[in-house]
C-alpha cells in the first residue's frame, strides 16, 4: 500500500511564510492523535559539528517544537554522541556544539539532553532478531522517550550514499558500542599507485589508524585501531584511499536499518517524520564545513512512514538538475543519480530495499503537496 508523503515547497510571501506552511505541513500528518497528553517527545536531531553550516535552521526546529507543544506534549531536542573525535563526542562538548549551533533553549523552546549519557555508555539492548543483530544498542533516552520525531536534514553520505530518516534514526540513535558494531566492518584500502604520502589522511584519522610508512612512503592502515567513520575518504586529495565495497557497503546499509527497527520498536505508530530536502550537501553534517549543495533547494517533507519519506527524497533530488558549481562532476541532468555519480561503487537503494523488507515502511508513496 502507498503511504502518504506530504510536500512544502521553499517558496514564501507576506502572505504565507516559510514558518506557517511547516507548521501546517506537521498538521497534516495527523501524528499526535496517537499519543496521551503531556508523552515525553523525543525530537532527533543533528546539531551538527562544530563549523558546519548545512544542519537544520534552529528556527525551523522552534516551530515545529511549538507545535508539538501545542498538543499539550513535552518535547525534547537529543542526539547521540560521535563514535569519532570531534566536538560532539562527548555530552559536555556536544551540548556546548549545540548551543553554539543555535539550539538553545533561549532559540528553541525545548531542552538538550544528550541520549547516551556523557560518554556515550548510557545504552539499553533492544531484542530485534533480525539477518545480522539478535539486538542493538540504542541511546537510553530514545528508549525512554514516548514518543519520537525525526527531523534529518537530506543530504549525500559517502558511507550509505545518501543520509536521511533511516540513518538520523538507526546510526544517530545509537549509542557509542552501537555505532562501532555498525562500523565494524568498514575499513580503507590504500590504492598505491595514486597514493603521494602526503600525510593528510593521518591528520585527520581521529583514532590514529593510518600512517606514512617509512618503507615505502605511502599510507598504511591499521585494521584494530579503525572505527570506520570514513573521514579519510573524504580528506585524501589522491582519492587513494577506498573501502571495501564488495562486502562493506551493503552491509553497512543493512546494519543501520536494523537499528533504526530497533529504535521505533514499540514507537512503530508514536513516530513522526520530517525531511529538509535543503542544502543537500555531498557529505553529512558531521564535518567541520559544509560543501556547495549538489541540486538547489527542493522542500520539506513529513510524513509517518520513514521508509516512504526517504524514498521520495531520494526521487526528488535525482529528479533536479545538478549545480555546475558543486562537488558533482558527472550526472547533473535532470533524472540523472546524483547519489551514484557522487559515490559509484555505493548502491544507496539498498537501505530502502531492506528497510521495506523488514516492515519498517513502503517504498510507493502518494506524494501530497501542502499550500
Amino acid at each position: 500500500m502507498a503511504s502518504d508523503v506530504f510536500f512544502i515547497d521553499m517558496r514564501a510571501s507576506i502572505k504565507r511564510t516559510r514558518l506557517e506552511k511547516i507548521g501546517d505541513l506537521i498538521e497534516r500528518v495527523k501524528w499526535e492523535a496517537t499519543l496521551p497528553k503531556k508523552s515525553l517527545v523525543a525530537v532527533k536531531i543533528h546539531f551538527g559539528e562544530k563549523g558546519n553550516t548545512s544542519y537544520i535552521h534552529p528556527v525551523y526546529v522552534r516551530k515545529i517544537v511549538d507545535k508539538i507543544k501545542s498538543w499539550n506534549f513535552k518535547p525534547f531536542l537529543t542526539d547521540a554522541n560521535t563514535l569519532y573525535v570531534g566536538s560532539r563526542a562527548n555530552s559536555v562538548d556536544h551540548m556546548i556544539t549545540a548551543i553554539e549551533n543555535g539550539f538553545d533553549f533561549s532559540v528553541v523552546g525545548a531542552p538538550v539532553l544528550i541520549a547516551d549519557g556523557i560518554r556515550g555508555a548510557s545504552e539499553v539492548a533492544v531484542t530485534i532478531d533480525q539477518e545480522i543483530y539478535e539486538r542493538v544498542y540504542i541511546g537510553t533516552e530514545i528508549v525512554n522517550a514516548d514518543a519520537i520525531v525525526s527531523l534529518a536534514h537530506f543530504k549525500a553520505h559517502e558511507l550509505s550514499g545518501f543520509g536521511g530518516t533511516i540513518k538520523n534514526l538507526g546510526m544517530g540513535c545509537a549509542s557509542r558500542r552501537g555505532k562501532m558494531a555498525q562500523h565494524s566492518e568498514v575499513s580503507p584500502k590504500v590504492n598505491k599507485k595514486k597514493c603521494i604520502g602526503c600525510g593528510t589522511c593521518s591528520i585527520h584519522c581521529p583514532a590514529d589508524a593510518i600512517r606514512v610508512s617509512d618503507e615505502d612512503g605511502k599510507a598504511a592502515t591499521f585494521d584494530d585501531l579503525c572505527i570506520g567513520c570514513g573521514s579519510c575518504l573524504v580528506v585524501c586529495p589522491q582519492n587513494a584511499l577506498e573501502i571495501r565495497w564488495d562486502t562493506d557497503g551493503v552491509k553497512f546499509q543493512k546494519k543501520m536499518v536494523e537499528y533504526t527497527l530497533g529504535v521505533l520498536k514499540g514507537k512503530e505508530d508514536r513516530a513522526l517524520y520530517v525531511n529538509f530536502v535543503i542544502n543537500v550537501t555531498p557529505e553529512c553534517d558531521c564535518y567541520h564545513y559544509s560543501d556547495v549543495p549538489v541540486v538547489n533547494d527542493i522542500g520539506i517533507l513529513a510524513s509517518n512512514d520513514p521508509v516512504a519519506i526517504d524514498q521520495v527524497a531520494y526521487d526528488l533530488v535525482n529528479q533536479q538538475p545538478g549545480r555546475a558549481d558543486s562537488r558533482l562532476k558527472k550526472g547533473h541532468e535532470p533524472g540523472a543519480n546524483k547519489f551514484r555519480a557522487l559515490y559509484p561503487k555505493i548502491d544507496p537503494e539498498v537501505q530502502l530495499e531492506y528497510a521495506e523488507k523488514l516492515g519498517l515502511g513502503s517504498r510507493k508513496y502518494n506524494l501530497v503537496k501542502v499550500k
